[in-house]
């Protein structure tokens, strides 16, 4: 089937906008405006911000989530929206502008613009048109992909591929939230014995690498890429013989809605200031063992992954 006309813009209005307007009637309704005026800064009727006031605002979150939105985001420019709405319409509408270009610049729109359709799987125009990164994750995406090549063409690989399958990240530039991180949608999986990404990289693909890739960077802004590997004891002592700095998670558990390795991660880094090229996630009820390694790019981490990969099958 042929599709014409499949400008982002209809993200906009379908699901970035309502949202959004979800989250910033909570924060005008906060700072004490009545509905009817928040109904007049948003354009919408009291009907509407009345049903706002009281929708579950999970409901906005998974919406924003769709595009590669986190909720941390998605409150941050719920923020920027409500008190620029206050200042004037004019600049609630450079503002919207703003945070909606600078979205679709770091490519995390694209993996929802293509689930609806499919043809535009090669497109690339979001990424050339909008936000002063789109060079950066342009070059992330690139890098990233011939990352993904090496280990493909690896046929010793699969040896270290753990039962969660593999991600490879990589930072944007100066990247400083996830929608700049760079990664494999639905990860790199097993296909007849050899590594095979699901998907093309694009940024905002990985909400868990690229929390973890963010961690490392507040204390080592020179690693731009991780990957995560599988761990067992016969990995740790290539590691070890290596010269890898590693820095290891005690064993924890999972619970619902948290990511128990982000978190043990925060714990360790406020309690070990030194650097590390690999973390060392010993797992738990729940958690499969883990290695993360980091490195300065794509291409590098992927270069140490392969060559471990290398070693552990000569063992």
């Amino acid at each position: 089937m042929a599709y014409t006309m499949q400008p982002p813009d209809e993200l906009m209005a379908g699901t970035f906008l309502p949202g959004m307007r979800h989250l910033v009637s909570l924060r005008l309704r906060a700072k004490g405006l009545s509905q009817s005026r928040i109904s007049s800064l948003l354009g919408v009727t009291q009907a509407s911000v009345s049903l706002y006031l009281s929708a579950d605002p999970r409901k906005a979150y998974g919406q924003l989530s769709r595009l590669s939105v986190t909720q941390e985001e998605a409150d941050r420019d719920a923020v920027l929206l409500a008190d620029a709405l206050e200042r004037s319409p004019v600049d609630g509408v450079r503002t919207l502008s703003g945070i909606w270009s600078a979205l679709l610049g770091s490519g995390s729109a694209c993996a929802e613009h293509r689930r609806l359709y499919p043809s535009l799987a090669g497109c690339e125009f979001c990424l050339q048109a909008y936000g002063g990164k789109r060079g950066a994750v342009a070059e992330a995406i690139s890098e990233v992909g011939e990352a993904v090549s090496m280990l493909e063409s690896s046929p010793e690989f699969v040896s270290i591929m753990p039962e969660v399958s593999v991600n490879l990240a990589c930072a944007a530039g100066d990247a400083t939230s996830p929608r700049e991180i760079v990664a494999i949608p639905g990860r790199i999986v097993k296909v007849k014995d050899r590594a095979k990404a699901m998907l093309p990289p694009e940024a905002g693909a990985s909400a868990h690498m690229s929390r973890i890739l963010l961690l490392a960077r507040s204390r080592m802004p020179r690693q731009r890429a991780c990957i995560n590997l599988r761990y067992d004891p016969r990995l740790g002592a290539l590691l070890a013989r290596s010269g890898l700095r590693t820095l290891t998670l005690g064993r924890h558990s999972s619970r619902p809605a948290e990511d128990a390795t982000v978190e043990a991660l925060e714990r360790k880094l406020r309690a070990d200031p030194r650097p590390f090229d690999a973390l060392v996630d010993e797992g738990g009820s729940g958690i499969e063992p883990n290695v993360y390694l980091f490195g300065a790019g794509a291409r590098e981490v992927a270069k140490t992954a392969v060559k471990l990969a290398e070693g552990y099958s000569a063992a």
